[in-house]
C-alpha cells in the first residue's frame, strides 16, 4: 500500500526503494537481499516513529485515509452474525445508519455503525456517512429495541458530520439528534461507543453518550471539522492545522483530558495498512470492556454514567485555559 500522505513522503522515498529491490525477484543478488532486508526494517522503525508523534492535523488526515476501514468492514471481521434492520418507521430508509443485531464474542450485541460507502455509487447511497434524519431516528428506533431486550448497544462512530441540507432541517434534523441524546442517556443496558474515524460535530455525538467512549489511536473527535471551525473563527480554511491544534480533536489529547475513556491501539502506519490485525484490536476492546460494564447493575451503571457527563465540565474548562493560550 502506497505512503499517499503528504507527511509521509519520507516513508514514500524509502518504500519505492524496497518496490525496486522486489521486482527483481530471484534475480536478487545476495548483497541486495542484505539492502533489502535492511530498507523493510527501516521503513518499519520510522513508520513507527512518525505515527507515534502525529500532530492532531495528520491525525485528521488519517482518520479520512480512503483505504481506513469503515465500520461494515469492521462488522464483516468482528461479528460472527449480523442482521441489518431498516427504516425509521416514519418516513424511510437512510443507509448512513447501518444497524441490528449481532453475535460478538459469543455474545448477542445491538450494533449502531455509521456507514461512509467507499466507491462512488456507495459514497452517494449512504450520503458520505452524513446522517439524515430519518438515519438518527432509524438508530432510536434499535436504541429502543436493544433496551427491550436487552441487548448491550455498540456504536462505532465515523462521520465528519450530520447533513445539512435544507431539506434535512425541514424534516426536523436538530430534533431527531436531541431525541437520539435523551434516549441514549437513559438506556437501560451497557454501552461501548467507539469512534474508528472521523468523530464530527452534533452527527457523532447523536450516537456517543455510551458508558464508555474508546477512539482508535488515530481518529478524531470534535464539535467541527478543524475546517469550518477555521473558517468561522479565522475566516480562512487554510488555518485548519492551527485549528485542530487549538481544539485538541486528537485520539490522544481528548484521552489525555479524560474526555475518551480509552484508546484502541492501531497497526503501525495506521488501521488502513492491516485491516485484520485493526478488526482484532477493536473486537478484543469491545468484547473487554463489555465483560467490565456487565459487572455493574442497571442502577449502578446509569449512576456511573451521569457522574461520567457530570465531570466532563472540568476537561472543559482545561481545554478553554489551553486553547486560549495557542491561539
Amino acid at each position: 500500500m502506497a505512503y499517499d500522505l503528504e507527511f509521509e513522503k519520507p516513508l514514500a522515498a524509502l518504500d519505492k526503494r524496497i518496490q525496486t529491490l522486489q521486482k527483481k525477484g530471484e534475480r536478487l543478488k545476495p548483497d541486495e537481499q542484505q539492502t533489502l532486508t535492511s530498507l523493510k526494517q527501516e521503513l518499519q522503525d520510522k513508520t513507527q516513529e512518525l505515527y507515534a508523534q502525529l500532530t492532531p492535523w495528520q491525525t485528521v488526515h488519517v482518520a479520512r485515509h480512503k483505504d481506513r476501514p469503515h465500520a461494515v468492514d469492521y462488522l464483516r471481521a468482528i461479528c460472527d452474525d449480523f442482521f441489518e434492520l431498516r427504516g425509521d418507521r416514519a418516513f424511510g430508509e437512510n443507509a448512513s445508519i447501518v444497524g441490528g443485531p449481532a453475535l460478538l464474542g459469543g455474545q448477542r450485541v445491538m450494533f449502531l455503525c455509521q456507514e461512509k460507502g467507499r466507491e462512488l455509487r456507495e459514497r452517494r447511497q449512504h450520503n458520505a456517512g452524513q446522517p439524515h434524519p430519518e438515519g438518527f431516528r432509524k438508530s432510536q428506533r434499535l436504541m429502543q429495541q436493544a433496551e427491550k431486550f436487552h441487548l448491550p448497544l455498540i456504536c462505532l462512530v465515523d462521520t465528519p458530520g450530520a447533513s445539512i441540507a435544507l431539506d434535512d432541517e425541514e424534516r426536523g434534523q436538530a430534533q431527531a439528534i436531541a431525541s437520539n441524546l435523551l434516549t441514549m442517556i437513559q438506556m437501560r443496558v451497557p454501552m461501548v461507543v467507539t469512534v474508528i474515524g472521523e468523530g464530527g460535530s452534533g452527527g457523532a455525538l447523536a450516537l456517543s453518550l455510551g458508558d464508555r467512549l474508546l477512539m482508535m489511536e488515530h481518529s478524531y473527535y470534535s464539535v467541527s471539522s478543524p475546517e469550518s471551525a477555521a473558517t468561522i473563527l479565522l475566516r480562512d480554511a487554510k488555518y485548519a492545522p492551527e485549528m485542530a491544534e487549538a481544539m485538541q480533536v486528537s485520539a490522544r489529547q481528548l484521552k489525555r483530558l479524560g474526555i475518551v475513556d480509552d484508546l484502541i491501539s492501531e497497526p503501525v502506519g495506521g488501521a488502513h495498512r492491516d485491516w485484520n490485525a485493526a478488526s482484532q484490536l477493536l473486537k478484543d476492546a469491545l468484547v473487554s470492556n463489555l465483560v467490565e460494564l456487565q459487572k455493574y447493575s442497571i442502577d449502578e451503571l446509569m449512576e456511573r454514567r451521569y457522574q461520567k457527563y457530570r465531570s466532563i465540565g472540568s476537561a472543559v474548562d482545561r481545554i478553554h485555559v489551553e486553547t486560549t493560550a495557542s491561539i
